[in-house]
């Protein structure tokens, strides 16, 4: 890891600040002043900022209940952002590991481990994502039909993978995707004749929404839950 990259990440500091930091001479690895913000970082370095010794935590990992309104972006002018709820330390080394459109309510996952983030996200995985789907009108045999052999989407050549439907209610139901296509739920059912009203992600993987958080809330990963996606 990048010198000025550890001593943001174990001070809190701003990438700029640790820089600046390290310029200034505050920053020495093995009781040697370093100046030079790009240098690499072997495991056994010990880094101290001030004469205070430095130590990232692990990494950290955690579910959101995103609510609507909120939309999955780490600053927008507009509205609140889903990193915004988090009342964590060092908060600005934390991701959102995949997005929600702003209307869309439920699981958010967020780290700070990039490899793991990737693993969930990567297209070669197909990691399934489960949504809650309310419909403006009810859902036809054959419209299910399409939706479960792989629907075709306007102005594109390839169709959508399978998904999986669980039927709820004539209005609802449960849609499980293995890609990430633009707007993929609303367009899927725009292309069966159907409008969304409401849309919900209960699950990524094999974690599953925590039905004790309300919107808005978060908590913490279980050890089962991280390794369930490595």
């Amino acid at each position: 890891m990048r010198l000025d990259r550890y001593v943001s990440q174990a001070s809190g500091l701003s990438r700029s600040g640790a820089q600046r930091a390290i310029r200034g001479g505050e920053v020495a690895v093995n009781g040697v002043v370093q100046r030079r913000a790009a240098l690499s970082l072997a495991a056994t370095d010990l880094v101290s900022l001030g004469g205070c010794p430095l130590q990232l935590d692990g990494p950290r990992y955690f579910m959101l209940n995103k609510p609507a309104g909120v939309v999955s972006a780490r600053e927008d002018s507009l509205h609140p952002c889903a990193l915004d709820l988090l009342d964590e330390p060092r908060r600005a080394s934390l991701h959102l590991v995949g997005r929600l459109d702003i209307d869309t309510t439920g699981l958010l996952l967020v780290s700070d481990d990039g490899a793991w983030s990737h693993r969930v996200t990567s297209p070669r995985r197909r990691c399934p994502k489960t949504y809650r789907v309310e419909l403006a009108m009810p859902l036809d045999e054959e419209a299910a039909v399409r939706l479960r052999s792989g629907v075709s989407l306007r102005r594109e050549s390839r169709p959508c993978q399978p998904a999986g439907l669980e039927m709820i209610s004539p209005t609802c139901c449960r849609l499980t995707l293995t890609e990430g296509r633009y707007h993929q739920v609303k367009r899927m059912m725009a292309a069966v004749g159907n409008r969304v009203l409401a849309l919900h992600r209960e699950q990524v993987g094999s974690i599953v929404l925590d039905p004790d958080l309300a919107p808005g809330a978060y908590r913490p990963l279980t050890p089962a839950e991280i390794t369930s996606m490595s």
